[in-house]
This record gives C-alpha cells, structure tokens and sequence, in this order.
C-alpha cells in the first residue's frame, strides 16, 4: 500500500477537526486503499458520526436507531446498496463510500425536522402542471412532542364544517396553517362586513387562513440562528370569489376610482388599521409583534459609494495553505513507435487502401439494431469523393467557392455519426478546416444565435449536411433553409452520394506531414453564454491521438463503444480521431437510442465483446435504474471504462453505484477509469488500465469549508460538511503540468492550495479563432514562482480545471472554473451544491440531471440560484418541503445561503444538445424573466451581508449656524417668492368671487364663460355670465328658505354646468359649498359609502343633486352600502322655479368661510380644509396674474372639478378672469382617448390643464398613430388605416389635429413631476406639432392648493439631476446626465405671484441653504385657513398652517406642505430680470419609507421595479411592520407572475439597497388611483391586509 507523503499537504488543520480526532492516522482520511472495513465497523463509524443529529428515541439502543434510519434513508436514494454485503474483498473501501455525502446530507436535514413551515398557495390558474391530487392531507409525521394534541384536535376540526358567527376560531386555523395544508382555491376571503350579513363558511375560512398565514410568516421574523436564517418565498393564494361589493373595486377604471374607504386622519398611523379585517386575536398578534433588537442606525451621507458597501473583512480563523510551493507534474515521455503515420490522414490512406474492409464504424438505429458500418475502405473513398467535390465542383463566378484553409460548417445529427466521420475526414483531405456544430431544430435555440456569431466570425459561407437533415430544417417562405438569428447566409450542401463526385483517377488529395495549420475548429461555450471556436493543430491532433494511445494502451482492432456526442471533446478525440489512427472499431451509441433504452450501451459491450467504452456518469446512472431486466450480460471483456466527466463531484457515486451492481456481471474495480479533460487543453489526465503498472485508484474526504478558502484539508468523516473525490489519474505522456491561483498573476500554487491546473504539451489547443486577447490569457499563460520566477519558458494552457496534485501524483479535480462561484470571499463548486441538492430524496420530485446551479451578481457580489424542473406527480406540498430542505442542506453543507430556489414545469429549462441544461441560457432566462417557475423561495436576508453601513450623520444647518444677511453656513438663504401682485383692476376691486359672476352679468350678460364637451366632441352644454347668474339664483331662492347661513351644502354632481351653479348659489344663499364626487353607478359598495363619509364629516344639512342621482341615492342597492335613512335632506336642482332670491348674502368679513375643499391625500387620509373668500379671490388673481387670462382667452380644461387647482379652474377662475373655459370631463375620455387633444386643436387654445391620468390614456391609447395622423390623408388611405387600426372615430378626429398652437400644457397634481410621462407624452405628440417646451406641471397640495404654475411668461421648466443615494440622507448632490444612481428632477413650474416658499429643515425648524433638501413651507395669501374634520382634531395640525422659523426671519407665518423639496438659483432670468429660482419637489414626507436609518420616496423603487420588466404594468410600495412591501400589476400570462420576484428583489437590492420584505404580483387595475392619477399606497396596503386584493402571488421573503 502507498502511502501519502506526509508534508503541509497533508496535514490536519486542528481548527476544522475534532481533538479526538487528530491521533487518527493520515492514510484513514486519504489513502490509497487495498484493504477493507467490515460491515459492523462501518455501521460504527457512521453511527458515531450522525450520533449528534439524530434525537434518540427513549428504549431504543440508539445504535440500532440511528443504523435502521440511515438504512432507510439510504436505501431510498442509492439504488445498489442492498447488495453491499454480496461485495468480494477487492471492492472499493468501504470509509470512502461515495454515498456517505448524501447521508451527511440527510443528517445535516435532522436538525431542521422539527420547524415546520408554512405551506404555500396560490392562485389556481398559476399551478401549471400541479397534479389533480395537489390537495394532500396535511404530513404529521415532523410534528414535535407539545404540538400534537393541537395538530389533532384541528385535524378533527377540518372534518366538519366551521358553524361560527363573525370570526372563525383562531386556534383552528392556526392549527391548519402550521400543517400547511391549506391549497383550496375554492374559498374567500371575506369574514364580516359593513353590512353585518352573515358570511357562509367558506368566506370566512379562507379569509382568516391568509391572514394567519401571513402572521406565521410575521412569527419567523424573530432572529433566528443563522442555519435556520431561511428566508422562504411562500406564496399566497387570495380567493377568487369575492361578493359584488368588493368586486367593483378591482373592475372600476383605475382612474375614477379614487375614493375607496376612508379613515380618520389619524388612523394610518398605528400598525393596522382600526377597521380593518383581521381577526382580534391576530390583531393583538400584530400589534405585539417584537422587531429584532438592533442598534438604531443613524442617518448618514458620504459621496463615494465603496465606502458604504459592507466590505467583508476576511476570517482570521480561516485556513491559510501552509505546504511548500508545488513544483511542476512531468508525464511520462511520449513512447517512440515505429512506423507511427505522419498525419491523421495518412493513418486513414494507410488503413484504407491496406485494410479497407476492416470495420470503422457501426451506427445503430433508435431501435439498437446495427443500421450501417462503415468499413476503412469506404471512409477513404468517401472522403475522397467529397474532398474533390468540395474543391472543384462547388463554384461562385468561375471561380473556386472553397480554397485550402476555408472554414466549413459541419451540421449533422446525432445519430447519423457514419456522414458526419465522411465530413470530417473529406474536409481534412481537402485542407479545409471543419467547424462541427449542432443542428439547429428551431430558430430560437438556446445557444443558437452565439453558434451564429461564431461561424460569421469563423468567415462561414458553407455548412455540410445530410439529406434527411436538410429537409428537417426550417424553411423560409422560398423553400430555402431560413436564416437563424444571428447566422451569417450560409450555402447548404448535401453530402450524400448522389451529391458528390467520383475524382479522376489522376487526382488524389494532398496527404502532407501534420503542420502547425488548423486542422478544425471546436466550439465552447463560455460561463457568460458567448460561443468562442478552439482552434487545434494538425501537429496538436496528431500529438493529442498519440498520447491517448499510450495512455490507454490501445492497439489495432480494437472495439471501442461511445456514447458521447462524436462531434467534440472526448466522444470526438476517441471515436473519431484516435480510433482511426489506431484501426479500431467504434459502436457508436446515439442519445436517442440512450432515452430509449438506457442499458443499450451495455447490451452492445457485451455483444461486440468491446475492450474499451467511453461514458459519462448520467450513463451510468441511467444504466442502473434499468438493469433489472437485463441479467445475461456481461461487462468481463472491458478492459478501460473510461468516465469522461470524472471530474464531478457526482461522477464517483455513479461510479460507485455501478460497480456495486455490476461487478457481479463481470465488471473488475480496476477497470472504471476517470479522466479530467477541457476544450482548451484537451485530454489532461485520465487513470491508466491495470496492466500498466500504475499505482491504485485514491480517494480524498476534504473538508468544504477548507476548499471554499481554496485550501486542502484532510477531513474527518465524522464532519459534514466534506467532499469525497476521486482522483483522475495520471498526466498524459509528454504533457508538464503545474496548478497555480485562480486570479491575478500565476503563481505557483503550494502542496495545500486548490489553483486551476495550467498543462504545457504539443497536444492542447492553440487559440481561441479571431480572439488574441483572449487567446494571450488562456493559451500562453507562463506560471512564475513566488518570486516571480518563470518555471518554464514554455508557454502553458490554462485547462479551466479547479484541483490540485495528490500523493503518487495524481490529479484530482474538485471543480471547474464555469462552475465557480465566488460568495462573500469564499469559493463554492456549482457541482458540489448540485450534489447537495440531489442528495435530498432527489428522484421523488425533481428529475436528476434537470438542476442548474449558477450564480447572478446582484450588489456587488456572487448570489447562488438553484432552478430544477419538478416531476408532473409531485404536489404543491411536497415540492415546497423538498426546497425548503434543499435550503437547509446547502446552508449546512456548504455554509453558504442560497438567493434564490425555483422549481420550473419539466420539460421547459433550455437543453443541451445531449441532454443537460444549457446553464447559461437558464441563466439569461432568469434574468431576463423568461423561466416561467412553478414555485419560488426567495432567500434574500441569508445571503445579502453587504448592505451599506451607517455613517455618522454630517452637520446640518442648525439654530446654533450663524446667520449673516442672507446666508446661511456659507449658502444662500433657499428662499424664493413669485412677483409681486399688479395694481387692482375692474374686478380686483371685488372681496368675493360672488360679487365678480354679479358684475359679469350685467357687464357682459352674453359672454360665453364655459363649454361643456360630451365624448363625441360635441358641445353638450354652455354658460354666459347671466345664464349662470341666473341658475345661481333659482338655486340661492330655494335654499334661503329652508337653509341657514353657514350652513353646509353638499354638492353631489357629474362634471358641468350644474355644479358651477349650485356652486355660485350656495355663495348667493350664504351657505358653505362641498363638492362631492358622485358614486359610481355599477361599484356603490366601494363609492357610496365615501360620498357617506364626506357628508358626514362636513356636517352638511343639505345634499343638492340631481334627479338621477336623487334616485340612486335611495335606491335598493345604496340601502346594501349605507343606512339611506341616515342622509339629511337631498334636493334635485332638475326643475327648479324661475324665482329671484330676495337679497343676496353679503358676507360680514372676506376672512369667512367660502367652501370646504375635501380630497384624498396621496397617503390615503380624508382631508377637507378651508377655503376664506380672501383666500378664494387671491388665489384667482395669482392664476390670472400667471397664465395671462382675460375675457378674450380660450382656456381647456381635462380635469375632475371636485378638489385642489381642478376645482379652482373649473368653478372659480372663468368667472374671476373672465376667460372661456372648454371643460373636457375626464371620465369621457375612457370611450374617445382622443377628445381633449381635438378640442385643443379645434379651439385653438394656447393653455391647457390636464391631470397625470388624462396624459396616461392619451399616451397609451393614441402613441402608436400619431405618425398616420399627422399628414392629411385620401379617402382610399383613410378606409385603409381604418382597417388597420379598427379605431375609426379616433383615426377620423385625430386626422388633422394640429397641437402648434399650444404654449403651456400643464399637468395639475400634488406630487414629484413624472418626467418621463411628459417626455414620452411630448416625443409622441410632437408629430402634431406639440412644442416640446409647452408640457410643464404645476405643485398644490392640501395647505395651498396652488403654489407654482408655468403660466405663459418666464423661462421653460429646468431639469437637473439629482444622486439618488445622497437624497436617502436628505442631501442634493447634483450630478451630469448618465451618471450611475442619477435621477431626474423637473422644475414644478414657476412660484405664482404672491407666494413665498422656503426650504426648511423638519426636526429644528430652522432656514436651509440653497440646494438642500428640506420641508417645503408657503406663504400666501390663498392659503387654506386650517383642517376641517368632524372629531376637531386641527388643534393637532395647527402648525400645518401657522408656523414660523426656529431662526432667522421668526415674524413670517408660514404652512408646512409636507413635502420634501429644494430651491435653486439658476442662470435663467425670470421676467422681472432676476435670476431664476426653481422649485424642485421630491416627494411627500408622510410617504416616505424609513429603512435602515435611510429616507426612500417610493416612487424611486417603483420606478426601478416598472423598468425591471416588460409585463409589471403598475407598481406600489410600501412598508408594513418594517418590511418593505411591493405590489406589481401584471400586464401579460399568468405564467409570468413568479418570474417577477426575483427581478424585484434583484433590482431593489442592486438600486436602493434594500431587502425585499414581500411581493405581491396582482391583476391590472388593482392599484388605487387618485383622480389626479396619483397612487393611494395606504388603501392598497390596507386592501392587501384585508384580503382585498386576490393577488395571482404573494412572496413572502422571510
């Protein structure tokens, strides 16, 4: 027995092993092994190494408890362990038995037994290939001591049907959720509502089990240990059955649905709603729920982004290679051999003019019957026909298509390997260099397009085929083969016999010395997916042939069976190459004949009585799951079984396994050799047949944790986190080979150190074609000494194997670099984790060879991705426990999280050509969203360790910062005002807006105020001066009569004239005006109770409506929403009487209450302020003042006139300035997208107002036509685009619209402007002659309704951009177009005469300085006077409209918007010659998302998220229980939905640095819109913890 050297290599690190371990002796954990173990010993050691994770069962002898649960375990994933102890005394050492990983596995899954998790579910429709039985009953086997009376009792409680009132018992469904067995699709998720009726058991089931399920999600946020640190993606299934009431929520246009159901002011404070539908012991659950206790993180802000980035400080602990430099591996020499050919085609002249009816090769049929053999004969007249085809007969111009020295392109089947060897060897003759690639069966194959790349690259103009092969292709419409993606136009020529040409006999084809030309070119693909060509040298072909012979010991006429693909790597370099050189006889098994019958490759050994077969490990483990059947073969004339992947990890099971089963039938140990081989550098090393002399096979047990660190150490088995490897044997003859480290320089690695393995030898590849950079890294890499000392002067390759070199100079492998996956410093082997995950009970849901393990760089590091396709049989249940233990496996075997687990539906990951995944395109599916999962578990918190650290907060201007003049620490004081209001004119004079619509009528009683447009564009109602007056009185007559004064008057009107003039009647009555929206016809569950709300907290003793509305109000289906009994006093203003009120109201002071302004906040609260008529006649003026507005201007306007600047316009400002105002109502835009554009052109207005919806639907609905519209069209052209489009009213109206005439379209609303909504909107509207000047936005919010507007004079909107990381800190970094983290800001329009506005800090209170973000606060005098709400609670608000600065200018009362925003002085002049000051908002303070001590707006993460993919419509975020929540609609296949929690997760981690907490993909339209189009985040969230939302998935990141 040989005996390991016993230098540093070889040495125990004593920080890895147990003390008690260190007096074993060395050759125990890594020997060369003659001897053997007795059964019982074996049992013992493996006894005492799973002994800690087994829980001891009390009476049994703990080592019969743990031999029979192992037994059991083992016996269900390693097919031939029963036959261990039929095993002759020469088998293989039973201390090295390559099962002994998935026991470890299976041990490291004990300590998990206990934690149950919660069952996933989702919507029904995304279960794909769920089995019917997908509905299991819950498994309580797992179920520890103290939870099974509770499984039990709600075990008995599932049988029978829940008879309960209100909410269902807590216990019981904790009980099932904790089973996990809840998939029904059947339930809702409603328990209770407003109107008290009862609920049927399902309703109240489903509702109370989502929302337990999301409670036991809250319960694993505690911290847990780090292996248990899982963070499961479980999905969530919300009913699809919802009673009416909540329907109409989710079918209403998103953008009138604005009001949902309100709550005080203060309820979106606490944790949960107070009226939201969870039960009440959950509630108390939610409200108790613990935070993990951390330090707080202080808010922080440094310019250079590597300084925030967590860098992982490397382990002091971990283990450094302490062996001395390696030196460099010496094959054996290459034997002289006399009479050796002098090229490959001279080998085949030789055998086929002296042997040319000696047999080449057999090729079978999918059947495994011999269809043809080849003989020398033929190949050498075959080839010679084709060579002289190739050369003389194939023509372009007269002239030659094909010179010496073209590259060709070989596409053959697999099956067909007789033509493609003709091929191969024509091409030879001809001194053409063969390009073998795959046959592409698609036009989207994976890989395809970079096959393309290479052959254009490659300078391919010819591909050679088959007959059978070319009419399988594609064809384009003319019948010829079509083009693939990415391919160059290639000639297809077809080699069979009738195509090619006997030669004359004067002609014979140049058999020349080999030379350094190419002889062919092998495709590889790379890690990344791109396609590189190998190119190999007759003289390296050559070379590469005679080593193998020696190494292998072949002679002539010998059988060899080949089951690999004949077209590359070692099914090429054997079957093809090697096997002419020596007259040998190949059986050529086809992948087909393989799928077909797995033991084929077998039965033809034993039939030919083969000498040598050349497998992969998948080959034998396919044989072993079908060898039942078969008994009367025999494996005894083997003599090499050559295990061309023996580098995997999983390779020595199979070898392994095999040899358990089959050395029964004849198969000798010694005769299973591993080699270790690469495109670049071919054959490496590979383990010599017995009778060479060579030392025994060896074996390593390494511990992971050491390799991960790159460093060899010796393991114990009672650790388990070990690899058992195998070695590959010796160097090939003539070859030097060195390891050296993976990056940097090539250093000589020590005796310790896993390197990549460089081999120096005339029979590797010689470049990569066209890619001498590459090349120059990969082919002349010169290892050096640790002092840099070259070792050689010749050049090296590097074979891009990760191993070192073991004791008798062996090579072992432990991984490749395509596989590599550096994590947080340390390297993993995607083999290894491969292993890992099918060592878990593998073959019940998954299918073996169907897993990709790769690894996506997501914020600055590596993160591990798992995807496996699932079994059709495997249920719901059982699929997400098997991931769930694969989770824990990984994390204990390899001490390493795994980002992210999907399961796909089988069949549908990308395949290799000969089975296998294609990795890379996987991968690139991944990324893309294009893998389609069953199931994902998302586990973001384990692996993301590098989020930014805090950092000490910088000083901020504060009350005790000098102040001198106006500046402030150095800056200008952020300060800024609008110009000065002009001198009185006529209507100036005028205190209130009442008095002016008086003037008017008897001023100019015909002048045309407004003009209402219904959806076909035409005019559907008008309003002069005196006609409104008018109205106005007949509604102040019938209310003064039985109103008060003060008294408050809601108005329930659709958009026209009849709200204006009950408007203006309420003012002549002396009552306060409430516009209220209507409710919505077909959704009243939702809107009425709203329209109830708002009458109720404005203490209205009068609704006006109209008789329509009357009705509805009263109807049947309002008595299902709201108690109609409880409405005060609701009058239709239909046909009113011709009566005159008495005497109008003159109010006592300009400071009293003209109107209550109710709107929706974009955080969800019902907010009504109030409006003086002070306040109502300034701020008409300022609007006057900046839009140039005068009687003799048109003015559109497409916005809701119930709340904010749409109401001013609408109601007041028409009547103040006299202008004409066109009012297009928005909700008519839903069936003619086109209507307010053509009314702008029709009118020929130069200001138009429009709100963020209105230029949505005009965007999407009219984008794609605006190039047709543009020019002016013939009737034939007009019928055309009719038909093309099918939109003909659109098409007819848009025709000749003409936007030029447009000088300022605003954009009303209360938010940042979405810059890329008025780009886009702009670009595409530009064809109709829109100025890309005119679109601006204007800035309101609840404390002033209009704080700046573009108006008409004045410099155009500025943009700046804006570091998104430093606006986290609350600073503005300002930065050029295109930098990394920039993010575009837009000027909200120009500050309005009158207004003042400062920036200031909102913890002091005190004055920023210019460009730094801070609270943007007004003063005006059209601000609101104050909050109106029926609890009284503005005492609580009070400094929202009264506050003065901490220092400074302390005098000034100023109202805080709540929004963060920043000024800054621009090189621009505004009109009165001074320089510019832009306004810039960033977003509401009160939808600001706290995490990690950090401030996020939400609409920066949505706009990462809605570019992250084509088919997320919609996004919202918001945070919950400190967890970030995203919602995302889903515009596309229900298939896509689980694709878009990893993208979401990716870009949020990589943009913003933020852990996804939960995902929710849901159907479009489901996200509330405002009627400003702006998202209601707190509606949503409380909809998503009712159970409102029937999401398609919900993701749980725990």
């Amino acid at each position: 027995m040989s005996q390991p050297s016993s230098g540093a290599l070889w040495s125990n690190d004593s920080s890895l092993c147990p003390p008690s371990s260190l007096c074993l002796s060395v050759p125990l954990y890594f020997s060369v092994c003659t001897g053997d173990i007795t059964q019982k010993g074996y049992e013992k050691k493996r006894g005492k190494l799973l002994a800690p994770y087994i829980p001891q069962i009390q009476g049994v002898d703990p080592s019969l408890q743990i031999d029979n649960r192992i037994q059991a375990s083992s016996q269900a994933v390693l097919p031939g362990s029963k036959h261990n102890k039929s095993r002759a005394a020469n088998t293989r050492d039973e201390r090295f038995r390559s099962d002994l990983h998935t026991e470890a596995v299976q041990a490291a899954l004990a300590k998990y037994k206990e934690r149950k998790m919660p069952m996933p579910s989702k919507r029904r429709s995304v279960l794909v290939q769920s089995s019917v039985e997908a509905c299991t009953p819950p498994d309580t086997s797992s179920a520890s001591e103290d939870e099974g009376s509770l499984r039990r009792q709600g075990r008995l409680a599932t049988s029978t049907p829940y008879q309960g009132h209100g909410h269902p018992a807590v216990e019981h469904w904790f009980n099932r959720v904790i089973q996990g067995s809840s998939t029904s699709s059947s339930a809702s998720s409603t328990s209770s509502h407003p109107g008290g009726r009862s609920v049927t058991t399902t309703n109240t089931t489903a509702h109370a089990n989502t929302t337990l399920t999301f409670s036991l999600f809250l319960s694993y946020l505690s911290p847990p240990s780090i292996s248990s640190l899982i963070n499961l993606s479980i999905c969530l299934c919300l009913s699809p059955l919802y009673p009416s009431h909540l329907l109409h929520t989710l079918f209403l246009p998103r953008y009138f649905s604005s009001f949902f159901s309100f709550y005080p002011l203060q309820s979106h404070f606490v944790g949960v709603p107070v009226n939201s539908r969870v039960s009440s012991k959950i509630q108390q659950l939610l409200n108790t729920l613990k935070r993990p206790k951390r330090p707080p993180l202080r808010e922080f802000f440094v310019d250079d982004f590597e300084e925030l980035l967590d860098v992982q400080q490397p382990d002091p602990n971990q283990p450094k290679p302490e062996g001395q430099q390696m030196s460099p591996l010496e094959g054996e020499p290459l034997g002289v051999v006399t009479n050796w050919p002098p090229s490959l085609p001279a080998a085949l002249q030789r055998w086929g003019t002296t042997q040319p009816k000696s047999p080449c090769l057999t090729a079978l049929d999918n059947a495994g019957k011999p269809v043809y053999t080849l003989t020398y004969g033929k190949l050498w007249t075959r080839s010679q026909k084709l060579a002289y085809t190739l050369l003389n007969k194939l023509s372009t111009r007269n002239e030659p298509l094909l010179m010496p020295g073209d590259r060709v392109a070989l596409v053959f089947p697999n099956n067909d390997p007789v033509m493609f060897m003709v091929a191969f060897y024509g091409c030879l003759l001809a001194e053409l260099v063969p390009v073998p690639i795959e046959v592409p069966l698609t036009r989207k194959d994976a890989g395809s397009q970079q096959i393309g790349f290479l052959l254009g690259s490659c300078g391919v103009t010819l591909a050679l085929t088959t007959d059978a092969c070319q009419k399988g292709l594609p064809k384009a419409q003319t019948g010829e083969v079509a083009t693939f993606k990415g391919w160059p136009r290639l000639l297809w020529f077809v080699t069979d016999g009738k195509h090619v040409v006997k030669p004359p006999k004067d002609w014979h084809p140049p058999i020349r010395e080999a030379s350094n030309d190419i002889a062919y070119i092998e495709y590889k693909t790379s890690k990344e997916g791109s396609t590189m060509g190998i190119t190999v040298s007759h003289s390296a072909m050559l070379a590469h042939c005679h080593a193998l012979t020696q190494a292998c010991g072949y002679t002539e006429a010998e059988t060899i069976t080949n089951v690999l693909d004949f077209k590359r790597e070692a099914g090429l370099w054997h079957g093809v190459l090697t096997s002419v050189m020596n007259r040998m006889h190949v059986i050529s098994i086809p992948y087909s004949l393989m799928k077909v019958n797995p033991l084929s490759w077998i039965q033809k050994v034993h039939t030919y009585k083969a000498r040598v077969a050349v497998v992969k490990s998948r080959d034998m483990h396919w044989s072993l799951l079908a060898q039942r059947d078969q008994r009367d073969i025999s494996l005894s004339s083997l003599r090499m079984l050559i295990v061309a992947d023996g580098a995997n990890p999983w390779s020595i099971s199979s070898c392994d396994a095999f040899l358990n089963v089959f050395q029964a039938r004849g198969l000798r140990p010694e005769v299973i050799c591993p080699c270790a081989s690469s495109s670049e550098a071919m054959t490496v090393a590979i383990r010599r047949p017995p009778e060479m002399g060579v030392p025994p096979p060896g074996k390593a047990v390494l511990s992971m944790g050491g390799l991960s660190h790159s460093v060899i150490r010796v393991d114990t088995e009672e650790k388990l986190s070990v690899l058992t490897v195998q070695d590959v044997g010796q160097v090939m003859p003539g070859a030097l080979v060195c390891v050296v480290r993976v990056e940097g320089t090539p250093y000589l690695c020590q005796t310790d150190e896993v390197g990549e393995i460089c081999m120096s030898s005339g029979s590797t590849g010689v470049a990569y074609y066209g890619l001498p950079g590459m090349t120059k890294n990969i082919f002349e890499t010169i290892p050096v000494t640790s002092s840099g000392v070259p070792i050689s002067d010749r050049p090296f390759t590097r074979t891009s194997l990760l191993g070192f070199v073991g004791p008798d100079s062996l090579v072992f492998v432990v991984g490749k670099m395509d596989g590599l996956m550096v994590v947080s410093g340390r390297r993993h082997n995607a083999d290894d984790v491969v292993a890992t995950a099918l060592a878990v009970e593998p073959m019940k849901f998954v299918y073996r060879g169907r897993i990709a393990v790769f690894s996506v760089s997501v914020l600055h590091d590596e993160r591990i991705v798992v995807v496996a396709e699932q079994r059709p049989d495997a249920s719901e249940e059982d699929s997400f426990q098997w991931m769930s233990r694969v989770l824990q496996a990984i994390d204990s075997i390899h001490q390493v999280g795994v980002y992210c687990l999907a399961l796909v539906p089988a069949n549908t990951l990308p395949k290799a050509p000969l089975g296998g995944i294609h990795i890379s395109e996987t991968k690139q599916r991944f990324l893309e969203g294009a893998l389609h999962p069953c199931n994902v578990l998302m586990c973001p918190h384990t692996c993301v360790t590098n989020l930014p650290k805090p950092r000490q907060k910088q000083p901020e201007v504060g009350p005790a910062s000098m102040i001198v003049g106006n500046l402030v620490a150095g800056k200008r004081i952020a300060q800024a005002c609008g110009r000065d209001v002009a001198q009185l004119e006529d209507n100036d004079q005028f205190l209130y807006i009442q008095d002016v619509l008086q003037w008017r009528a008897q001023a100019t009683p015909d002048h045309s105020l407004f003009l209402v447009l219904n959806a076909k564009g035409t005019v559907a109602s008008t309003a002069s001066c005196l006609q409104l007056h008018k109205r106005a009185e007949r509604v102040a007559a019938a209310l003064m009569g039985r109103l008060n004064t003060g008294d408050h008057v809601a108005l329930v009107y659709p958009p026209g004239i009849d709200l204006i003039a009950t408007f203006y009647g309420c003012l002549y009555a002396g009552c306060v005006p409430v516009t209220v929206r209507p409710p919505h016809p077909q959704n009243l569950a939702t809107t009425l109770p709203t329209v109830k709300m708002i009458v109720e907290v404005s203490k209205s003793v009068c609704i006006l409506t109209t008789q329509a509305i009357m009705k509805l109000l009263k109807s049947k289906e309002a008595a299902a929403a709201v108690d109609i009994k409880s409405w005060p006093m609701v009058m239709d203003t239909d046909d009113l009487p011709r009566k005159k009120s008495p005497q109008m109201y003159k109010p006592p002071t300009p400071e009293m209450l003209a109107y209550l302004d109710f709107s929706v906040s974009t955080t969800g609260i019902l907010a009504g302020v109030k409006m003086s008529h002070a306040a109502t006649s300034a701020l008409c003026r300022s609007i006057k003042l900046q839009c140039e507005l005068y009687p003799s201007r048109q003015i559109a306007i497409c916005l809701d006139p119930y709340c904010g600047l749409g109401f001013a316009l609408w109601c007041l400002c028409s009547v103040y300035s006299g202008h004409q105002s066109i009012l297009v109502p928005p909700l008519e835009l839903e069936s003619n997208a086109s209507l307010w554009l053509a009314a702008v052109s029709q009118y020929k207005v130069r200001v138009t107002f429009c709100s963020y919806s209105v230029m949505e639907m005009c965007t999407k609905g009219l984008g794609s036509q605006t190039e047709a519209l543009r020019v002016k069209m013939t009737v034939l052209i007009t019928v055309f685009i009719f038909c093309l489009y099918n939109s003909s009213c659109l098409h007819l109206q848009l025709r000749n619209v003409n936007l030029s005439c447009v000088r300022t379209c605003m954009v009303v609303a209360e938010e940042r402007p979405r810059i890329a909504l008025t780009q886009s909107f702009s670009k595409i509207f530009k064809d109709l002659g829109l100025s890309p000047r005119a679109v601006s936005t204007t800035f309101g919010c609840r404390v002033n309704v209009a704080i700046c507007l573009q108006g008409t004079a004045g410099p155009d909107p500025t943009t700046v951009y804006v570091d998104m990381r430093a606006l986290r800190h609350d600073r503005v970094r300002l930065v050029e177009r295109g930098s990394p983290h920039s993010l575009p800001l837009m000027e909200s329009g120009k500050i309005l005469p009158g207004v003042k506005v400062i920036i200031a800090n909102t913890e002091t209170k005190g004055p920023l300085g210019d460009s730094h973000l801070g609270e943007i606060w007004v003063s005006s005098p059209h601000n609101a006077t104050g909050y109106y709400t029926v609890y009284g609670e503005e005492a609580l608000h009070a400094d929202h409209f009264n506050t003065k600065l901490s220092f400074g200018d302390t005098q000034t009362v100023w109202a805080r918007t709540g929004y963060l925003g920043f000024l800054r002085r621009t090189e621009l002049t505004d009109a009165s010659g001074e320089r510019h000051d832009a306004l810039y908002v960033v977003g509401s303070l009160d939808e600001t998302l706290e995490l990690r001590g950090m401030r996020y707006h939400p609409i920066d993460i949505e706009t990462s998220v809605i570019r992250s993919h084509k088919s997320i419509a919609e996004c919202a975020v918001f945070t919950w229980t400190n967890l970030l929540v995203v919602v995302v609609e889903l515009e596309g296949s229900e298939q896509e939905a689980l694709d878009l929690v990893a993208l979401v997760t990716n870009v949020v981690l990589e943009e913003h640095y933020l852990i996804v907490g939960v995902v929710v993909v849901v159907d479009p339209g489901v996200i509330p819109i405002n009627s400003r189009g702006e998202k209601q985040r707190m509606h949503l969230r409380d909809g998503f913890l009712a159970d409102q939302l029937d999401p398609i998935y919900v993701a749980y990141n725990m």
